[in-house]
């Protein structure tokens, strides 16, 4: 078998991900948790969010296995009404995406700047982690609040639409985590620009631009991908801190975070699925990215080889 298959299952990334039963059950656990944030509208047993569909008479069930539950009601349902099971799928699906672009843009940002800060150097590298040793002066989720905050501040009350919101969200949080992917490049294009192959480069005439691109950067992605790896859960923890806050998905379209603050209201009324259940897959999707981050880093260590 030829082919970029065949080189994949022949490479020392898949032999070690074979031997992993700890990475195995990760990625199968984020898997399906995954898929089944994406094909939401066709897995979940209900539209929680189709007002015709639903009914007070049926809020704040228990779930299927306790007294007075039902077995269409898998996880109970909450004070509107809505299956639990369906609304963390839903939920899911904008955890994910808070997390994933979130990531993408402080990955972007920190990854830019960090190679233009450690190409360059002088003043422009100076200014750079001076700014980045003052944001790490602040826990992210403070800066992430602060960005939040003045964000919504800018806008107009008629501009604070559920996309909009999100988009906000994405940013505050990309904004706050983008300084250790720089600090990161930074090291590794320190290393690199005083190797051979890139002093070749400029030798004969090749732009720096051109060099940072095509030759400093993809030798010092490796790392990145570690970091932005195990990042997306931490993301998707600060859009459920945020969330759980009030201060980050509106309540018309619910996280994972969402639902836990909603859940804290009946939680000492004994309503307690309303929390446990949006709680629990939380911890799962966040261990599971976690411990396929901590694998990753592993693998992709020269030293551990």
């Amino acid at each position: 078998m030829n082919g970029p298959l065949a080189r994949v299952l022949d490479s020392d990334l898949w032999h070690s991900f074979r031997a992993s039963p700890v990475a195995i059950g990760a990625t199968l656990v984020a898997t399906a948790i995954i898929v089944g944030a994406v094909f939401a509208p066709w897995v979940a047993p209900h539209r929680p969010f189709d007002l015709a569909s639903l009914s007070l008479n049926d809020s704040l069930m228990p779930p299927a296995w306790l007294a007075e539950g039902r077995l269409s009601y898998l996880l109970g349902t909450d004070d509107q009404g809505r299956d639990v099971l369906s609304t963390i799928l839903y939920g899911s699906r904008i955890s994910l995406l808070v997390g994933v672009a979130s990531v993408v843009l402080a990955m972007v940002l920190g990854v830019g700047l960090g190679l233009l800060s450690g190409y360059a150097g002088g003043r422009l590298d100076a200014f750079i982690m001076r700014v980045a040793d003052v944001q790490l002066s602040f826990p992210a989720i403070l800066i992430a609040l602060l960005i939040d905050g003045a964000a919504r501040a800018a806008l107009s009350r008629d501009a604070h639409s559920d996309t909009l919101a999100i988009v906000v969200l994405i940013g505050s949080i990309g904004l706050a985590n983008w300084v250790q992917y720089a600090r990161t490049v930074r090291g590794s294009t320190l290393v690199e620009k005083n190797k051979e192959y890139v002093q070749a480069a400029r030798v004969i005439g090749v732009a720096p631009w051109r060099i940072m691109l095509r030759h400093v950067l993809p030798n010092v992605l490796g790392p990145v991908l570690v970091i932005a790896t195990i990042n997306i859960a931490t993301a998707i923890i600060t859009e459920a801190t945020l969330s759980f806050l009030g201060v980050g998905v509106p309540p018309t379209s619910p996280s994972l975070g969402t639902m836990i603050n909603t859940g804290n209201n009946f939680l000492y009324s004994g309503e307690w699925w309303l929390v446990v259940f949006p709680g629990v897959a939380l911890v799962l999707l966040c261990m599971s990215v976690n411990l396929i981050g901590d694998w990753l880093r592993d693998a992709l260590n020269p030293r551990l080889r």
